[in-house]
């Protein structure tokens, strides 16, 4: 018969990486920093960004804060080093009524936690609303998040609200981690430290999106650091992580750091392989990298561990706490109470083995530890209720007078009473349906001293992948599991001491503190550092790239329609619209295909038809000036959309308006005829927010919808014609009703068109920003990388054979002279009609040939 010599406090627990289960319970006074033999020296300070504090506040019956050490794996490593490098750390207080200007207390001066030394000035408190809270952590991160990355999507519920206040929190976040680097870079400067170069580390799935803001601002204010980033559970598969309908903000969230870790290799490739489908991004597999708007990431596998030697004395001075485990084995389960931790598949595995072999009643003891979790959320709730039936009705099918099966804790027990447990126990079975990495295998591996006992180990958890002598079982194959714990149990002493002995070196070698030292190798932090691994970057953008994008696009006999936005896809964006000349390389490869009979170039931009004419200067290609309003073919057809004769008034109305309140600070007008744009991009930058807020209030006050643009904001008429009705117009008048039977279009340029063109075209998005959300099968940082794209079309066209050209469209006419438009004709200003009369055109006298209005029915292509 099996005794626990007493029943353990439970204290309520939550899925965090600064904890763990070892760590829950009564706090041991024993010293956890590190030794001299495990000093990590750093080179720069380290900022630690976590949901939590690395310490637990509470009040105590006066009213007055004080600390409770949160001892978990990562504390242990981190804090130190937090301490050596006078780094901050940023987390949420964990209270709700905790006032901004309340001071954290100092730690006990009897405290030996990690976090003893962390001053109250080191420690930057996040403050969230508890609604804004509750729907971020509950409704988003446990509700969604936590279930759909450890690959139960049936279980994931997807709400805006929720996801909103998600991104609310993470701004919170990006604020605060803002200001702790701002005061760091003073303290370095002060110093004389210009040259150092602080890391941010941020911590697992509750804080995705915060380096969007902190990349953002530290470009815009020219601030110097290294961001990181690890994830402390799986990253599931490309299948998976599809399904949630903002996960491209997650994507480029995690690649605005310029390190990301995790657990295992299997993870950082499901994370480059999302990159690369759902981004569009340039990849390298083998050197483990990843390109977004110029920028290279690096990934890289780091297996968290344990802090060993500690659990080793732990072991070896903690006192009995299971009697009589020589007569009767104990299999032990250790658990967050989860439903990704297999705890039904693991009961029904061990009924399974009563059923098969009854030789082992009264001889083998089942004894489950369940810390609570989450238990004001109802799925848990029920968790519970069905394994308390379950093991109520194994119990009530087996029990002897003198032995129950399963012994089951449901609270929490301190390290002492759960390194006793570790330590005399036959078998742990560790089998999680899914599982980051699992450090109660690492924890029971280390406390077997004594006679060696099997560990075994599902192959779904990250330590699954690593501890090649556990027995590896599939949870969900009831009947093997059940064998394999039969073979377990009557395991030879030789191969268990062999099997355990590898454990426990290689869980020794990879501990804890290696798993800091090899995250801050890896982003050149350590001072032992004397290159900076970061350097590495992809190679350009080349030739041999296009054959990946484009050669499943392009066959050998289609024609080929490139359509090219102009400011920033075939030139740099510029401070003015006129200083945005097309460079000569550019246009001579584009002359050199527009010169090709079987390709036919249209250049479309938010520019007057005249200026972008102007501006590229190349003869038998289309142009759509105004977003498409306005369209030139080859031919001296041109197509011209109808305004509203009462949308000119308005427009001038909004530039008198935003002349008077907002043309200042390098903030301009720039009039289109019948678009206009207010430029900002020269503002500085503590002015920007401001002029920007008050600009977009007089565009609704003069009636308009303000489009944000590249640091501009732009008013367009009142109609559903855009830049991809446009394209696809322009596409039907080239070359018929049956165009899309028989050309290939490559679309490069802003978001005006993706969405029409999509599953239609190959589309790239040229934009250097690393958070613009596209539509786009693929992006280009900016437009060198779209005259890369050009140059192999070239390659590949010249490989066709010659053809005549026979479509009358298509046919080149004269050159286009630069001043051939009457000066009485709408070239520029365009025509405004009556509303409601939907063909009346004011169309020059002599004027160039003006196509109708085409009326284009509903179709799934037009979105």
């Amino acid at each position: 018969m099996v005794v626990l010599t007493e029943h353990a406090a439970c204290l309520e627990v939550e899925a965090d990486p600064t904890t763990s289960v070892s760590a829950i319970g009564v706090s041991t006074r024993r010293d956890l920093r590190m030794g001299s033999k495990n000093a990590v020296e750093v080179s720069a300070p380290l900022i630690v960004v976590s949901n939590r504090l690395p310490f637990v506040l509470q009040r105590n019956e006066k009213g007055e804060l004080s600390r409770k050490a949160s001892a978990g794996g990562l504390v242990t490593a981190v804090a130190p080093v937090v301490v050596e490098c006078k780094g901050l750390w940023i987390g949420w207080s964990g209270m709700y009524d905790l006032d901004p200007k309340t001071k954290i207390p100092e730690a006990d001066p009897d405290d030996k936690a990690p976090t003893a030394g962390l001053s109250s000035d080191q420690i930057i408190p996040v403050h969230i609303e508890e609604k804004i809270f509750e729907a971020f952590y509950t409704g988003c991160c446990n509700g969604t998040l936590w279930p759909l990355f450890h690959s139960m999507p049936d279980r994931a519920v997807f709400k805006a609200d929720k996801w909103k206040a998600y991104c609310i929190v993470n701004e919170e976040f990006a604020k605060c981690t803002l200001q702790a680097l701002r005061k760091t870079l003073s303290d370095l400067d002060a110093r004389g430290d210009s040259d150092v170069v602080p890391v941010i580390w941020i911590h697992d799935y509750q804080l995705f999106v915060a380096a969007n803001t902190i990349r953002q601002v530290c470009e815009e204010e020219n601030l110097r650091c290294k961001l990181a980033f690890f994830l402390h559970i799986p990253f599931p598969s490309w299948d998976i992580m599809r399904l949630f309908p903002w996960d491209d903000v997650i994507l480029q969230g995690i690649m605005a750091c310029d390190f990301v870790g995790f657990h295992i290799e299997d993870y950082c490739v499901n994370f480059i392989d999302c990159c690369s489908r759902r981004l569009g991004c340039r990849v390298d597999r083998n050197k483990m990298l990843v390109e977004l708007a110029g920028r290279t990431i690096h990934v890289k596998a780091l297996p968290i561990g344990i802090p060993f030697d500690r659990f080793v004395e732990l072991a070896q001075s903690a006192p009995v706490y299971i009697k009589d485990t020589d007569q009767v084995r104990v299999i032990l389960g250790v658990d967050r109470l989860d439903y990704t931790k297999g705890l039904i598949h693991r009961i029904l595995t061990f009924e399974r083995l009563l059923e098969k072999h009854p030789e082992y009643e009264e001889k083998v003891v089942f004894l489950q530890v369940s810390v609570p979790s989450r238990t004001n959320v109802k799925e848990y709730r029920q968790l519970k209720e069905e394994i308390d039936q379950l093991i109520g009705r194994v119990n009530g099918r087996f029990s002897k007078p003198n032995w129950s099966p399963i012994r089951y804790i449901y609270g929490c027990i301190n390290q002492d009473q759960l390194s006793a447990i570790y330590r005399d126990s036959a078998i742990a079975l560790v089998t999680p349906l899914r599982d980051g990495m699992n450090l109660v295998a690492k924890e029971y591996v280390a406390c077997q001293i004594n006679d060696p006992g099997v560990l075994i180990l599902s192959p779904f958890a990250g330590a699954g992948g690593m501890m090649h002598e556990a027995l590896l079982v599939n949870p969900y194959e009831i009947d093997d599991a059940a064998n394999t714990l039969h073979r377990a149990l009557n395991m030879p002493l030789d191969e268990r001491m062999v099997r355990m002995k590898q454990l426990r070196l290689r869980e020794q070698e990879h501990n804890v503190t290696n798993w800091m030292k090899s995250f801050l190798a890896s982003i050149g932090a350590l001072a032992s550092n004397e290159d900076d691994p970061l350097v590495s970057k992809m190679l350009p953008l080349s030739l041999d790239d296009f054959d990946k994008f484009l050669n499943n696009h392009i066959d050998n006999t289609s024609k080929l329609s490139l359509i090219l936005d102009y400011d920033g896809t075939l030139v740099q964006l510029t401070s003015h619209p006129d200083l945005a000349v097309l460079p000569s390389e550019t246009k001579k490869v584009l002359e050199r295909l527009a010169n090709m009979p079987d390709v036919n170039i249209a250049v479309i931009s938010g520019r007057t038809l005249e200026n972008v004419i102007n501006m590229v200067g190349i003869d038998s290609i289309t142009y759509a000036g105004s977003h498409g309003l306005e369209i030139l073919h080859p031919d001296g057809t041109k197509f011209m959309h109808p305004v509203p004769n009462a949308y000119a008034k308005q427009l001038r109305e909004l530039m008198r308006l935003l002349q008077d309140e907002v043309c200042h600070d390098g903030a301009w007008v720039e009039n289109k005829g019948v678009l206009l744009t207010y430029h900002y991009r020269e503002t500085p930058l503590s002015m920007r927010d401001y002029i920007v807020k008050r600009a977009c209030e007089i565009f609704h006050k003069a009636g308009f919808e303000p489009h944000m643009a590249n640091m501009a904001i732009e008013a367009k008429p009142p109609t559903t014609w855009d830049q991809g009705r446009a394209s696809i117009y322009m596409l039907r008048t080239m070359y018929g009703v049956d165009w899309a039977e028989r050309v290939r279009i490559i679309y490069a340029g802003n978001e005006g068109a993706m969405l029409a063109l999509q599953g239609i075209a190959c589309t790239f998005r040229v934009d250097s920003s690393p958070t613009v959300r596209t539509a786009a099968d693929y992006r280009l940082a900016g437009p060198d990388e779209v005259l890369t794209m050009l140059r192999w079309v070239e390659k590949q066209m010249n490989k066709r054979a010659p053809r005549v050209m026979t479509s009358p469209r298509l046919a080149r006419s004269p050159k286009i002279q630069k001043k051939t438009v009457p000066k009485d004709s709408m070239h520029s200003q365009m025509s405004f009609e009556d509303e409601g009369d939907d063909h009346n055109f004011m169309v020059p006298k002599n004027g160039p040939k003006v196509l109708p209005v085409p009326s284009l029915s509903p179709s799934p292509l037009i979105k």
